[in-house]
């Protein structure tokens, strides 16, 4: 389960005992493949995803109008990052030709025309958003801003990447280097906890299903974290499953 998915350019498989860890880009024509395959080849009993319900429900419906109580559940900086991330991952997709979470709704899919279980196993992103609008600061503000302002001005290239496939190890290493250095708390909001959150959730999945295979769909990026910490005594989180 999840051997033929290894390949020279590319590692977005891990294995450990029943679980099976797949990495992928929310836009990318290899995800959408990757993703397909692993379940039709693999016969996973539960498919766990990088998702909350929200999030979810929000892959299947239109976008509604934007409220002004969504800013006070979330804060204001949370909002305009969810709107920000929103508008960017939709511009990228119109690039490539792949809607943004495309991979996750045909996971979705498959797990309904197969009957398997679905798991959501991320943090609910209300407090994911929460957690960003207080943890944001003045430095990373600022930072914000000028690496936007390069990349406007001087059309400085850090880091290439083919965007129709999954980021390569090193690439996704570099990528996530620079995000913990120059936003540290954004990096400890938006991966650090939730990789804790989902690590969690998955090793009571394992634990309280060990007779069937688990294959969890994350963002490239996750994996190598969530796999570690899986290795570790459990902090109590919940999970739901259907």
């Amino acid at each position: 389960f999840g051997k033929f998915f290894k390949n020279t350019d590319y590692l977005i498989c891990m294995d450990y005992n029943n679980l099976t860890i797949i990495g992928t880009s929310h836009i990318a024509k290899q995800s959408l493949d990757d993703v397909g395959k692993a379940i039709e080849g693999g016969n996973p009993g539960i498919i766990a995803l990088e998702l909350d319900e929200r999030r979810l429900y929000g892959l299947f419906r239109k976008p509604g109008k934007i409220r002004l109580y969504d800013i006070k559940r979330v804060g204001i900086k949370g909002f305009l990052f969810s709107l920000i991330g929103a508008w960017a991952e939709k511009k990228l997709g119109k690039m490539v030709g792949v809607a943004p979470g495309s991979e996750m709704k045909n996971a979705v899919r498959l797990a309904k025309k197969y009957n398997i279980q679905i798991a959501l196993i991320d943090q609910d992103i209300e407090i994911t958003l929460k957690r960003f609008s207080k943890s944001l600061t003045w430095k990373e503000k600022w930072n914000f801003i000028a690496d936007i302002l390069k990349a406007i001005f001087m059309r400085k290239k850090v880091i290439e990447f083919d965007l129709t496939k999954v980021p390569s190890k090193k690439v996704i290493k570099k990528l996530v280097g620079e995000v913990k250095k120059r936003y540290p708390n954004i990096y400890k909001v938006l991966i650090e906890e939730r990789n804790d959150v989902m690590a969690n959730n998955l090793k009571k999945i394992m634990e309280a299903h060990p007779d069937k295979k688990v294959l969890a769909v994350v963002g490239a990026g996750h994996e190598d974290d969530i796999l570690e910490l899986i290795k570790k005594p459990s902090i109590s989180y919940s999970f739901k499953v259907g």
